[in-house]
């Protein structure tokens, strides 16, 4: 008998045989670089729906593993032989360190691969000798005060009572790579993590507005980045930082417009659609969410969005979420802060358009030149990098 840390795989066992391999190759492959990053070993078991690391310093193990994107679940476990007498005896015995007199119990078990006998059957088994070992138990299979889980696989018997949530999903880099519009805000490292949970690789593009911006602007969102480096240990995160001061010295020279959060929007999708071309990323990811701010409701949305070709996708995952939700993914996943420091934008107008008409907005552009800022705001960008939770230019 041994300890393993078990990883659970969600949905990659619904996939066909073919890309169920590519996928649990790609996560073993992602889970091996962030324990190396983390100065971990563990030799990895392929098994359906399962992953066994087996190395020494399991509870470190298991907590790296459980911020790797495609697993559900992580647990510590007894290993034996999968033979049923055995994982019975050693589950009574497991549990019998848990238990005391007049508290209550579940066994969960399931069976895989094995014949003979149903997952039933050795739940009650290996119940009954729970129940023999130790007097005043009772059995509670609702609100139980102790939970054993007791798995017949034809690679071991497991056994364990815990489990730590994993964020589910798919191995990154399974979907290709995007494009993340990040900020200093809440919204938009949501929707990036949310992108990066759904496989894909992210970059980052920030819009540096320099003097039009608060101090403290680019610092918040290469903490946001450096924070969602953490959820992709051993692998770097890029982010284009692009000055748009340029810009925003054109934007504030014309007088009485109302389109200009829309023009703005419009100017960065442009300029990320450039460094999508010439880097082939896949599609972009924004924060957006329906009616939060006037340049999101539906109609200016659409507008904002049709300076894309049709051939660049935007991926929203925020679109429909209430702000709660999202506030409460990102003190999960770390970006969350309760102050980010001084992050406004002084280019905001007091009564921005909620609904704008695309010929309005036309003709707010053509008292700029867009290509040719375009390609001045990217001439001036530097690119920096994450891993690890540390930023690096």
């Amino acid at each position: 008998m041994t300890t393993t840390v078990m990883a659970k795989y969600g949905e990659l066992f619904l996939k066909s045989d073919s890309v169920m391999h590519y996928y649990t190759k790609l996560l073993a492959k992602n889970i091996k670089t962030a324990l190396n990053a983390a100065g971990l070993k563990g030799d990895i078991e392929i098994h359906r729906g399962r992953m066994l690391i087996n190395g020494e310093r399991p509870e470190e193990i298991a907590e790296v593993v459980s911020k790797i994107f495609g697993i559900v679940g992580v647990s510590i476990a007894l290993r034996t032989s999968n033979d049923r007498d055995e994982i019975e005896k050693k589950a009574a015995e497991y549990a019998s360190g848990k238990l005391k007199p007049g508290m209550s119990f579940a066994v969960r078990a399931k069976r895989s691969n094995l014949k003979g006998f149903t997952s039933q059957e050795l739940g009650a088994s290996a119940g009954s000798r729970i129940y023999d070992r130790i007097t005043g138990l009772s059995v509670d299979l609702t609100k139980p005060d102790y939970e054993i889980f007791v798995e017949a696989r034809k690679e071991g018997g497991l056994i364990y009572d815990c489990s730590i949530k994993g964020p589910g999903g798919l191995p990154m880099g399974t979907q290709g790579k995007v494009l993340s519009l990040i900020s200093a805000g809440i919204d938009s490292p949501v929707a990036s993590w949310l992108a990066m949970k759904r496989g894909c690789t992210v970059s980052f593009i920030h819009f540096n507005g320099g003097r039009y911006m608060g101090k403290d602007t680019l610092k918040a969102a290469l903490e946001n980045m450096a924070s969602l480096s953490l959820w992709t240990r051993g692998q770097y995160l890029e982010m284009y930082s692009v000055n748009t001061e340029r810009f925003y010295d054109a934007l504030t020279g014309i007088e009485n417009i109302r389109n200009r959060c829309l023009v703005c929007k419009r100017f960065m999708l442009k300029a990320a659609a450039e460094i999508v071309r010439r880097e082939g990323y896949y599609a972009i990811v924004m924060g957006n969410n329906i009616g939060q701010v006037a340049s999101q409701t539906l109609v200016n949305l659409g507008i904002v969005e049709s300076v894309l070709p049709h051939d660049i996708p935007v991926i929203q995952p925020l679109i429909t979420y209430d702000k709660d939700e999202t506030v409460k993914i990102a003190r999960k996943i770390g970006t969350f802060r309760e102050f980010a420091g001084d992050v406004g934008c002084s280019v905001v107008p007091k009564h921005p358009a909620v609904s704008a008409d695309i010929e309005s907005v036309l003709n707010d552009e053509e008292e700029i030149d867009i290509p040719g800022l375009v390609k001045e705001c990217l001439f001036d960008t530097v690119k920096y990098r994450a891993i690890n939770g540390k930023i690096k230019e």
